[in-house]
């Protein structure tokens, strides 16, 4: 069973990710009939500790020493942690933790001390989509998922960033003590218990702007016209070229398929009306080219893991309702 949590900090902690921490197994929730936790701040720099807010520090008692006795250990995000170098004796204890069957836990950029451990080789991991490169180029043996919210590859559980880090450890509370006391804390911290979807739906890729030497026109045209149906053949002879021949140049120039490049299109068009517009479904499905509102549904969950009216909501709030403090 879960009871001994202990949160490893280093200068420049972001508070946030911290305080995910805390909020979930630091608090005495007790008059509820919730497990109480052992919970501990342990710093491997010292005993204060800066994070990346002027003027707040973090003190504490607990060195390294206190996460021998932890059940799992969690590492929240800072500042720099992506280039830093990390206390030897702090990797130990992650290494050791793992081996006599303890959890480790990274929130956000948190990973890459897991991955200094050597604690990503040959796991998935998860990590903040806009950090998901350079976390495959420093540890090639990860198998990174950058549209995930969290990973668990047990005894190494990574979660993207920031509030994603609420959603692994509701996940590791549901894992060891059941989802009714999952859902509990997350009644009290009036968050949902399980979220739909990944990152992929919170990624920015806006159009790219047509560059391409030969297919650049065309792309132009297809930007413009992603209502309207398009084969190879008709783009091609747009581009007077064979299909082979533009179908090779596309490939070339645009590192995709035209289909695939068209559908990506369509979506981030429909993401841009979700967002900006009040437009009905059947509305944007006509002017994205996907022609109903059950073909856009699909291809919006096959692209971004989410529905299109989830997406709004995320994205817009509740428009037709009253704002209510």
């Amino acid at each position: 069973m879960l009871k001994n949590v202990a949160a490893v900090l280093l200068d420049g902690v972001h508070p946030f990710e911290l305080g995910v921490l805390c909020e979930v197994f630091g608090l005495d929730r007790s008059d509820e009939g919730l497990p109480v936790y052992d919970f501990a701040i342990v710093s491997a720099e010292g005993p204060s500790l800066s994070t990346h807010v002027p003027g707040f520090t973090v003190s504490t008692p607990y060195g390294l020493d206190r996460l021998e006795e932890a059940d799992l250990i969690a590492v929240p995000a800072g500042s720099d942690y992506i280039g830093r170098e990390y206390p030897p004796e702090m990797l130990d204890a992650l290494r050791r933790a793992t081996d006599r069957g303890a959890r480790v836990l990274s929130v956000c950029s948190g990973v890459f001390v897991l991955g200094a451990a050597g604690l990503l080789d040959g796991r998935r991991c998860a990590v903040h989509w806009r950090q998901a490169d350079e976390l495959a180029l420093r540890h090639p043996r990860a198998i990174v998922e950058p549209d995930v919210l969290y990973v668990d590859e047990d005894p190494v559980i990574t979660s993207a960033g920031t509030a994603s880090g609420i959603d692994a450890c509701l996940h590791i509370v549901r894992k060891e003590q059941g989802t009714e006391v999952a859902n509990k804390i997350a009644r009290r911290m009036i968050v949902p218990p399980h979220r739909d979807g990944g990152q992929a739906q919170f990624v920015e890729r806006p159009l790219p702007l047509s560059s391409c030497d030969t297919v650049g026109e065309v792309l132009v045209w297809m930007e413009r016209h992603l209502d309207e149906e398009m084969t190879v053949e008709q783009l091609a002879a747009r581009a007077h070229m064979s299909p082979r021949t533009f179908a090779r140049r596309f490939q070339q120039e645009t590192g995709t398929t035209p289909y695939r490049w068209i559908l990506r299109q369509r979506v981030l068009l429909a993401q841009q009306l979700l967002e900006a517009t009040d437009e009905t479904m059947d509305a944007i499905a006509g002017r994205t080219g996907f022609g109903t509102a059950a073909a856009l549904r699909h291809q919006f969950v096959r692209a971004l893991g989410t529905t299109p009216n989830a997406y709004r909501r995320t994205f817009r709030g509740p428009r037709a309702e009253p704002e209510v403090a």
